[in-house]
């Protein structure tokens, strides 16, 4: 009978910390209207994106709707400094690309295609972030859909190497 009485305790307990728990999570949980923070849960990639843009671009207004044909919820940011946003954030000032984008704490820069964005944030690499310099007439945001290759650089603390061309 006592080793019973134990495991009803034990089951109550656990059931009492879940129902704690969930009962926290809503409540502070962001509601409609708050900022939320771009956080990852294991297992789960990020699909919040910013992105820095001069706000007279319009091949950057087109990338980010590309993104959000993807799946990304993409918050604009009119910056008419984005590159030096871009320098201060480590992308190689020869690699700069239109504009600046912030995601589970990486940088991109340029029209990067997002199967190359989801590959980076699969892989986790150990670098700063990607860049696809310039302005690509066949990326996304130039061109309707991407043709050709486009080669990707990866940059960080060990330098800058090709992360894609394709």
């Amino acid at each position: 009978m006592e080793k019973q009485m134990r495991k009803l305790v034990i089951v109550t307990g656990v059931a009492i910390l879940a129902v704690a728990g969930s009962a926290a999570f809503t409540m502070f949980a962001p509601g409609k209207g708050e900022a939320q923070t771009n956080v990852t849960v294991a297992g789960e990639r990020s699909k919040s994106i910013t992105i820095y843009r001069d706000p007279n671009c319009g091949c950057c207004d087109a990338y980010g709707e590309y993104l959000e044909t993807n799946g990304y919820q993409v918050t604009r940011v009119d910056d008419r400094d984005f590159d030096k946003r871009s320098v201060a954030a480590g992308v190689p000032e020869q690699g700069l690309g239109c504009h600046l984008a912030e995601i589970d704490g990486y940088v991109v820069s340029g029209l990067v295609p997002a199967e190359i964005i989801e590959r980076m944030l699969d892989e986790r690499p150990d670098i700063t972030g990607i860049t696809l310099p310039g302005m690509p007439p066949n990326a996304p945001g130039m061109a309707r859909e991407k043709t050709g290759t486009l080669k990707t650089y990866g940059f960080g603390e060990d330098g800058i190497a090709v992360y894609a061309n394709e």
